[in-house]
């Protein structure tokens, strides 16, 4: 008895060739001959013996030619060598040859692809016809014991389709590199894993189409709660192989239809910072010059009066109060950052710096004073120093006393600081 598998790839024949030979006006005699001879068309007797002949026509490959160029399958020199990777799976985080489980394709005649699905029929026992034949099991055995011709020239012909030739031929029309190997230089063909291609494709499509996630894509377009959740691909490109003829290129490209599925491999758009944590010092990276230069010179024409009342005094307090306001407004943009650009083994900022911008140290900065204490004094110093720095010679000399009042007024912004 023959594998099911084997029975139905008959039977599915038999029925499209009886589709396609028997007419509605034809009378019940002609009709009789004709399912007489499509019997005989696909004994074993009779298709085996064809079908081994035409194996060779089909070679099996894991990485074909055609899919660099249609045309590379034959050049002057004869038929480009199939290649069949026998590469065997490594956990070693790599998407190579070996460690993606696909199926093997083909590539050759497009009349011969019958013998190739014939010969990949996966038996009961899991594996395919061709490697039963390869091993030649009880089940193979059994399939080419037939009386028109001898099970070894079944076998042989059948086997002609992995078999590589001693030579290796390549073409012009695929892809070269010359590797450099000591003195000389090694010829290497770059080819396509069409099985990862469509293995790529098949996932692709059972993220994107599968039963499940039209549901749930369903659910989100009613605006409905789902305790499950489903992925999108974008920016997906589709590609063509083999034009009207995806069967010229190969078995896999005809049974895809010539579609293949690229993913994105543009690099990855990086944002531009408008803010950047602080590596060494807040005041010289990131509160700059451009951020107080005006409120400086507004100080400093207050200042330079010769003379002193109460709107002069207020007038000088409003502009030290003003830097104030926007050393904290800076503060908090530089705080919002710090979570995604603060690294402690790059950072050089000091301990007090780093407890009053960085997230990380909030408690620290909510329990304890000392830190603060430090910040204040190092504002105030900053601020007289960056007065007479900015305004150079023009600057007017600050006495203890105006030294205080800067003291004082940062000293009041103590909280709005924490």
């Amino acid at each position: 008895m023959l594998d099911p598998a084997i029975l139905n790839f008959f039977d599915e024949r038999k029925k499209a060739w009886l589709r396609k030979n028997i007419k509605i006006s034809m009378g019940e005699e002609k009709i009789k001959e004709i399912e007489i001879k499509c019997e005989e068309e696909f004994s074993l007797e009779y298709w085996l013996p064809k079908a081994a002949k035409r194996a060779k026509q089909i070679s099996i490959s894991t990485h074909p030619c055609t899919f660099s160029h249609p045309s590379a399958r034959k050049n002057k020199n004869g038929y480009v060598s199939s290649v069949i990777a026998n590469a065997t799976f490594k956990q070693d985080g790599f998407l190579k040859s070996g460690n993606v489980a696909v199926d093997r394709d083909a590539l050759g005649n497009a009349a011969a692809l019958d013998v190739y699905k014939f010969l990949t029929l996966d038996m009961e026992d899991g594996q395919n016809l061709l490697t039963h034949i390869q091993k030649e099991t009880e089940l193979a055995r059994k399939l080419l014991n037939i009386t028109s011709t001898s099970a070894e020239i079944l076998t042989e012909g059948f086997l002609a389709m992995t078999e590589n030739t001693s030579s290796s031929i390549t073409s012009s029309k695929i892809k070269q590199v010359y590797f450099p190997v000591e003195d000389d230089y090694h010829q290497l063909s770059l080819l396509t894993n069409s099985g990862m291609v469509f293995q790529l494709k098949q996932r692709i499509n059972v993220l994107r189409f599968s039963g499940e996630v039209k549901e749930l894509r369903e659910i989100k377009q009613k605006n409905e709660f789902s305790n499950i959740g489903f992925s999108e691909i974008y920016n997906l490109t589709t590609i063509g192989y083999g034009g009207t003829k995806p069967q010229n290129i190969s078995v896999l490209n005809n049974q895809n239809g010539g579609k293949a599925h690229l993913l994105s491999s543009l690099p990855p758009s990086i944002e531009k910072r408008s803010v950047n944590f602080p590596k060494s010092n807040f005041f010289i990276e990131s509160f700059r010059k451009r951020d107080y230069l005006d409120v400086f010179q507004a100080l400093h024409k207050i200042l330079k009066i010769d003379y002193n009342n109460i709107n002069i005094r207020e007038g000088r307090d409003y502009r030290i109060q003003e830097l104030i306001d926007r050393i904290i407004n800076k503060m908090w943009t530089i705080r919002a950052v710090s979570g995604m650009q603060y690294f402690e083994e790059y950072s050089q900022l000091k301990i007090h710096q780093k407890i009053w911008l960085c997230d990380d140290f909030k408690k620290e900065r909510e329990s304890s004073d000392i830190w603060l204490g430090k910040l204040i004094k190092e504002i105030s110093n900053w601020i007289i120093r960056t007065y007479e720095k900015t305004m150079g010679k023009q600057a007017i000399k600050l006495g203890p006393e105006e030294q205080l009042i800067i003291h004082q007024i940062v000293t009041r912004n103590k909280e709005a600081l924490r």
